[in-house]
């Protein structure tokens, strides 16, 4: 059983090099304050806009227009089913990507080997991860999560998003030597981006700080062999 949120029926930005559709589910264990889709973290959430069903109908349709479908949320591997999507998926001809947290490595250990692609997201230093999350103990979770997709070969990418409200240059640099030691070779930094419902935004100042430090952005991309912001 899976409960999707919703279906993007085209995108040429959430699987690199590929044309292809997303699918959001719903539910997310993590409370993050600069969350733009508070309404996907409840399991209990806001209701389908289509069914598993009709989205699967759609998809079918689609299978020499798109190459891959991506799985998103929310937090796609909260669904019990998950991996069973995946592999429907590959049946159908598809190449399967998935937007994580990492926050349950069994699921993303079983869901793997059915990947082409995965974007990881290293939201913080360790131990800013309670605030930043609103969780206490996912920490160890998401590392071992990391470590496994290091270790499978899938290709990947990890990603820290900087809102200024909650990460500073340090914290980035912190980020950085974690991910260095565990052999990350691709890392994205992406800019917070301001939505409508936002309390108390940064700055566009405030925001642009982070990619506008020179020292900051030189010694990532010595860091990463495939550095990029964004």
């Amino acid at each position: 059983m899976v409960k999707p949120a919703g279906l993007v029926p085209f995108t040429t930005i959430d699987f690199p090099n590929r044309l292809a559709a997303v699918i959001f589910f719903q539910g997310c264990p993590l409370r993050c304050p600069f969350c733009h889709n508070p309404n996907l973290q409840p399991y209990e959430g806001v209701g389908e806009s289509m069914s598993f069903e009709e989205i699967m109908a759609f998809l079918s349709q689609r299978r020499k227009r798109l190459d891959g479908v991506v799985l998103s949320g929310g937090e796609p591997l909260m669904q019990p089913d998950i991996v069973s999507v995946a592999r429907t998926l590959k049946d159908m001809g598809f190449q399967v990507a998935v937007h994580t947290s990492g926050a349950y490595p069994d699921r993303l250990k079983d869901l793997l080997p059915l990947l082409d692609w995965v974007g990881f997201d290293v939201k913080a230093p360790w131990q800013k991860y309670p605030l930043l999350c609103g969780r206490e103990g996912l920490t160890a979770s998401i590392e071992k999560s990391l470590d496994l997709l290091i270790e499978s070969g899938v290709a990947y990418e990890v990603r820290t998003t900087l809102d200024p409200r909650y990460l500073t240059i340090d914290d980035v640099f912190e980020i950085a030597d974690i991910l260095q030691h565990k052999g990350v070779q691709t890392y994205t930094l992406q800019k917070y981006r301001t939505f409508d419902t936002d309390k108390n935004p940064p700055s566009l100042v405030e925001i642009n700080s982070f990619f506008e430090n020179e020292h900051l952005i030189h010694t990532l991309q010595k860091t990463f062999p495939h550095f990029a912001c964004r």
